[in-house]
């Protein structure tokens, strides 16, 4: 590392919607920010890519909700903030076999199948299946709310850089010096907000993580069986793969995946949704919301892949690492962290500004990671 280096009070390496959101969060408190990413803006390699997202406060841990209040309060605060609407409230409900998977404030274990279809008349919930439902669930505009994260922090004075790409990082005692595709950048804190690269970002971390590539299938927007308040926020466990569903609100079409998929390199573009792939998902969406169109052939406006960061035991990685405490590690949200964007934003500000966040050891680097 040779060439005279560029200074920053942070870094932020990937901008996604939790990079994007930390660089929001730490450039309005008034630090120096630089943040960067691999690929163009905008681009589809990653997880934060497309229209809508799930919210919903039904978590499997009490652990989770504080950190799901939060974030709560964050969308709302982020709302004011730009003036732009962010979250639909919809209610959800999530059905399962067996004994309660799903808690947290307001939600409602729900057995009995005439008070389920009072709830959400287009959801047809398996036979032998009870739902929780969460009256606070709904859908997140994810393509506004990147663009509201990164028009914030660049009204703040952070710079984004897109197309650049970090090759060495190596911590000082004054902080990290980093080298990147274009320059070199000395700041007092780094964030790793890599997704699916983080591995390749910290190889001792490697270990903990499995990169899944995921499909995604909307169907055309406008069918009444698929809007609020006939159909809200879902999911359906099954064996296979969790089946999770997001209705047309606000005209983004009904949304539906699999959350399961086959481990993939995330140095290759993500294999485009094939045929069968496609068809799958549209069946699977007739019969959970069968008023729904959804022929492949004519209901079909977008079928995605994306790439999901999975860790065993399905929690986020963030935190300070152990052995470099100046870089803090934001990533692996196996497949729910777009709707904590503006929460987890404000923990890495928090991080950088010195506080310690023991709240979320839950979800931090040394945490145990059994499955």
């Amino acid at each position: 590392m040779s060439r005279p280096a560029a200074e920053a009070d942070v870094l932020v390496v990937g901008l996604g919607i939790h990079g994007s959101a930390a660089a929001y969060e730490i450039a309005r408190r008034g630090s120096g920010v630089v943040g960067i990413d691999q690929f163009a803006e905008d681009h589809h390699r990653g997880s934060s890519h497309g229209r809508t997202r799930m919210i919903r406060r039904a978590y499997p841990n009490p652990a989770w909700n504080d950190l799901v209040d939060r974030a709560f309060a964050g969308w709302e605060r982020w709302e004011r903030d730009s003036g732009v609407t962010l979250i639909h409230r919809t209610g959800g409900l999530y059905a399962h076999r067996g004994a309660a998977r799903l808690q947290g404030p307001g939600c409602e274990l729900v057995e009995d199948r005439e008070r389920l279809r009072e709830l959400m008349p287009s959801f047809a919930v398996p036979d032998g299946y009870r739902a929780v439902f969460d009256p606070s669930a709904g859908v997140v505009e994810a393509g506004s709310a990147l663009a509201v994260a990164r028009a914030g922090a660049r009204a703040a004075g952070a710079e984004l850089a897109f197309g650049e790409r970090i090759l060495d990082w190596e911590a000082t005692a004054g902080g990290c010096l980093v080298e990147t595709s274009a320059r070199r950048i000395r700041a007092r804190s780094l964030v790793l907000a890599t997704g699916a690269w983080v591995g390749r970002a910290v190889p001792r971390l490697a270990g903990l993580f499995e990169v899944w590539r995921i499909v995604t299938v909307t169907v055309r927007p406008g069918q009444a069986a698929a809007r609020p308040p006939g159909l809200g926020a879902f999911s359906v466990e099954r064996a296979e793969g969790l089946v999770f569903g997001i209705p047309d609100a606000a005209g983004n079409g009904f949304k539906a995946g699999i959350d399961a998929g086959e481990v993939w390199d995330p140095e290759r573009p993500p294999a485009p949704p094939a045929p069968a792939e496609i068809a799958e998902l549209c069946r699977l969406m007739a019969d959970y919301v069968p008023g729904a169109g959804t022929d492949p052939r004519h209901d079909v406006v977008e079928a995605a892949s994306c790439l999901y960061t999975m860790t065993a035991d399905r929690r986020f990685v963030l935190g300070r690492l152990p052995w470099a405490p100046q870089v803090i590690v934001a990533a692996a949200c196996s497949g729910h962290g777009f709707k904590f964007g503006p929460a987890i934003g404000a923990a890495v500000a928090d991080l950088c500004g010195g506080d310690d966040r023991r709240d979320l050891d839950f979800v931090g680097v040394d945490r145990r990671f059994d499955a």
